[in-house]
This record gives C-alpha cells, structure tokens and sequence, in this order.
C-alpha cells in the first residue's frame, strides 16, 4: 500500500498536516512565519510528519492579472523506501517493515541511537528533543489495520494525495502525467515511482511540475547501506592482510 500525490492539484489547504497530527497525537511545535512564502512548518520532522510546501516561483505562468507568477505546493512525506537504509542501520529492531510494505517506528522500541537518521537519503527520520526517541510518518498504521484510510489522505479535498495499493497507484498516475502532458505541462513528472530507483521505488511517490530540486527532494537519492557489503569484504580482506604480515614477521623473527 502506498501514497500517490498529484501535487498539480494540491491547494495548500493544509488539511493533511493538521488531520495527520490530530490523530497521531504529534505534539505541537513552535509555529510562526519563516520567511519562507507561507511555509510556517519549514520540513519535516518528528513533530511534523506531513509537510505542505510552498514555492512562488516569478517568471513562470501569466496570471489573470497579468503577473507573471507561478505557486507550486506539495505535501510532502516519509517515502518508506522499498530499500529502507533506516531499517538496515536500526540495532534494536524498533524500525520494522509492516504486512502493508510501510515502514514504521515502534516508539517503545528505539533506544534513540540516531543511526536511522543519517542514514536516511530523504532527510525524513528525526529525533525529538522532549525524549530523545526517533519519530516519522507510520501511514496511520493503525488505521490500516482495520480497513481506513490514512488521515492525511482521508482529509485531502482535492484528493491531491491518493491510497491504494502501489500498483494501481502507478498506473492512475502514469493517466495522469499523460493528461498534463497532453495538456501542454511538458515539465511534469513523476518522483520515486520506478522500482528501478536507487532506493527501488518508493511506497510515497510524487507527480511533480517542476524539478525534484525545486520541492527541496534529492533528484537521484541512493540507499545509502548499498555500499555496506562490498566495504566490510574490503575490511575483513584488510584484516587478513594484515593478520598474515604479523604472522610472517613473527616468523621471522623466531628464525
């Protein structure tokens, strides 16, 4: 199961970032103008699971009163990654692959190491300051349990952000991406749908109207424990290397 978000219809509403914290209990944190457009949340975090981004962009689209001036928003989320490096890297099991595909933070679990939050190519995973533990989006793994939606998309009025299984998920947004792009919108596309990604797709995927660099999302992210197995063979290799130069200076100095 996963999420697609069409962001060419996202409104900036922000009703999923207050449906998401209502029901998971998210406690508040200091809002305020960030000079940032009318970003009063900034990114996410482990007190901000959705993030509703806002991107003015001038010289783009003539508006109505003849401006030229263009708004991009996204509500941005954990992408729980097909390829998880946060699971690989967490020592205690507290991070953990659900029956839906998610991933998910058992909260009475982690010990706070932060391992998971390097580790992570999206930035997403965050450890709270109140009690040191790591916190992130668990697709309202409870309410998948018996049969809901989560609440971040149950509360989209435009249905900007879309829940269903992947699959039929890639196929409505491959629908629409032909659409815009029959429609004139060269510059749409899609983010984080093709299990041929360095992260082998994700279970949050984007249609997006302009460059993954615009929205502030890596336009190539890897997995970043690819490179874990090939690095300890060339450290297990080293030790033997050395292991047997000791072995021989031993020897030699014996005879």
């Amino acid at each position: 199961m996963g999420f697609f978000t069409d962001t060419s219809v996202c409104i900036g509403c922000k009703a999923c970032e207050v449906a998401c914290k209502e029901w998971n209990a998210i406690p508040d944190h200091p809002l305020g103008f960030t000079g940032m457009s009318y970003d009063n949340t900034g990114g996410l975090g482990a007190s901000t699971w959705r993030h509703v981004a806002f991107i003015e962009q001038p010289g783009r689209t003539a508006g109505a009163d003849g401006a030229e001036f263009r708004w991009l928003m996204a509500s941005d989320v954990c992408k729980h990654c097909t390829h998880a490096a946060c699971l690989d890297v967490c020592p205690t099991g507290s991070l953990f692959r659900t029956e839906f595909g998610t991933v998910v933070v058992q909260e009475d679990i982690c010990n706070g190491c932060g391992y998971c939050v390097p580790a992570c190519p999206y930035g997403v995973i965050a450890r709270r300051e109140e009690d040191g533990r790591v916190w992130k989006c668990t697709m309202c793994y409870d309410r998948l349990g018996v049969g809901q939606e989560p609440a971040c998309a149950k509360s989209c009025p435009t249905d900007s952000i879309q829940f269903g299984e992947l699959t039929e998920l890639r196929t409505r947004a491959e629908r629409r991406l032909e659409q815009l792009h029959e429609a004139g919108v060269g510059s749409a596309q899609l983010y984080g749908h093709d299990p041929g990604d360095g992260v082998g797709g994700t279970g949050a995927f984007f249609l997006l109207l302009d460059e993954p660099e615009v929205y502030g999302l890596p336009p190539d992210p890897v997995v970043t424990t690819r490179d874990l197995p090939a690095m300890w063979r060339q450290v297990a290799l080293a030790a033997t290397a050395l292991l047997a130069a000791v072995a021989v200076t031993a020897l030699g100095a014996r005879s």
